[in-house]
């Protein structure tokens, strides 16, 4: 290379904007491909646009890594949220994620010290996935749901917003299940 420094630098996403006439407030993205297709309406200024394309750009990227956590993120992420609820009192052997739970969030064996989260968290903001893996954590501790297990999970700053969340996702999977 001739004493030249090469930059290696990570690709961007191409990006392609389509804008709809009948599109009136609404703007949305997704990944197609190895691009990130946004959708706009029509008669968004050419600044506005700019502006909401690169904050969608972002939030495709954000919630693919999201997506990516692996089973060696969800243990990292266990010990932290044990040390930090649970004065580290709870050490799972394992966490991993499972794609056969279609009725749980999560499920532990407190024998084996083992954890499963349902895939289908993967996708759901990050204190959700806490939630879930904080009251597996606390089953280690304390096997039912009584008042000793209440107080583990008290100090869990969303706990009803993660409870209301599970419970809408619950609701609205049961609609849409009846409705088929």
């Amino acid at each position: 290379m001739d004493g030249q420094l090469e930059l290696v630098v990570d690709q961007a996403p191409a990006v392609e904007v389509v804008r709809s006439a009948r599109r009136r407030r609404t703007i949305s993205a997704e990944r197609v491909g190895d691009r990130i297709v946004v959708h706009v309406p029509a008669r968004m200024s050419r600044a506005e646009e700019a502006e909401w394309v690169a904050k969608m750009v972002r939030r495709v990227l954000a919630g693919e890594r999201r997506r990516h956590r692996g089973d060696a993120d969800l243990l990292a992420r266990a010990g932290e949220l044990s040390a930090r609820y649970l004065d580290g009192r709870a050490v799972p052997a394992s966490v991993r994620w499972v794609d056969n739970q279609q009725q749980r969030w999560g499920s532990c064996t407190p024998s084996d010290r083992t954890i499963r989260l349902s895939r289908r968290l993967a996708t759901m903001p990050d204190f959700v996935v806490d939630y879930v893996l904080l009251h597996e954590l606390a089953h280690l501790i304390e096997a039912g749901h009584g008042a000793a297990f209440t107080a583990l999970m008290q100090g869990f700053e969303q706990l009803a917003r993660a409870e209301g969340f599970l419970d809408g996702v619950t609701h609205a999977t049961r609609t849409a299940d009846s409705a088929t």
